[in-house]
């Protein structure tokens, strides 16, 4: 029995070695990015830098113009992805019937999450562009693109969410004479909004760094005047770091590693904000 216990207590002790060698090395890799990453490109972080867009001289280039397209293009997959996310998720987990439909829905959702992105790039420009005609280059085509890509997330988040809610509130609900759909909007979709509000913020922090879909449908232009809205042609920062680091010119490499920054520091308010959302509206039970 001693012996048996010793194995345990040393297997026990290997494994949280190896968790916290794990952790350590991930924290490691992120350090060396910053720190690579602060090195190059703090020099180039100015006022100038963030309020001029692109330019073929690296001393006038600055990141407004693709800081904005990720913006309006942000907002156009927001409003397109979370409402018909949130929706499908309700009825998906409340109202439709257990049966081989649903069940292939349910698969196919959970495939298109898995579905790499270059994947929807190619869907946005047979569709977007070459059946619909929309304007190449806009923060409209880029949302619509990057709606279809980010939709599965948030409904997979959605049903997540509303599993996780107790079924004694439904049954509360029903007991005391609300009908079913003032049981799933005044008391189910409250409590599970601060799940579904992290899974979509996260998946829109990783629709602002993917590159591959909105090179695709032509988001790769010179473009030197910011966008005025969501028809314009316009850049997006992803974009703009790759461009940059094609660039012959060695000036280029401060100005892409203080892009690079720029871009982090948003997707880690993104981050952020999920983790404060998730943390002051959580419900414990």
């Amino acid at each position: 029995m001693q012996s048996r216990l010793r194995k345990r207590y040393r297997s026990e002790r290997l494994f949280k070695l190896l968790g916290f060698a794990a952790v350590g090395i991930s924290l490691a890799f992120l350090a060396f990015l910053l720190g690579t990453m602060l090195w190059k490109g703090a020099g180039g972080l100015s006022l100038g830098f963030l309020t001029m867009s692109d330019s073929t001289d690296p001393a006038t280039a600055g990141v407004w113009g693709a800081l904005k397209g990720s913006f309006l293009t942000i907002v156009v997959t927001m409003a397109l992805a979370f409402p018909v996310g949130v929706l499908s998720a309700i009825y998906l987990e409340e109202f439709a019937a257990r049966n081989r439909w649903t069940d292939m829905i349910e698969v196919s959702i959970n495939n298109l999450a898995a579905v790499p992105s270059i994947i929807f790039g190619l869907l946005g420009l047979a569709v977007f562009l070459n059946f619909m005609h929309l304007p190449r280059s806009a923060p409209l085509v880029g949302g619509l693109t990057l709606a279809l890509m980010t939709m599965p997330v948030i409904v997979i988040a959605g049903r997540n969410a509303i599993q996780a809610v107790p079924p004694s509130i439904r049954e509360a609900a029903l007991g005391v004479g609300a009908s079913k759909m003032q049981v799933v909007f005044h008391h189910v979709l409250p409590l599970a909004l601060p799940g579904i509000l992290t899974g979509t913020i996260i998946g829109m922090a990783r629709a602002l760094g993917e590159t591959a879909p909105l090179l695709m449908i032509g988001m790769r232009a010179f473009i030197a005047v910011p966008p005025s809205g969501i028809t314009d042609p316009s850049s997006v920062l992803p974009v703009q770091i790759f461009l940059w680091s094609d660039e012959v010119d060695r000036a280029f490499v401060e100005k892409t590693s203080a892009a690079i920054i720029v871009l982090l520091v948003f997707m880690l308010m993104m981050n952020g904000l999920a983790i404060y959302l998730r943390n002051r509206f959580e419900q414990r039970w």
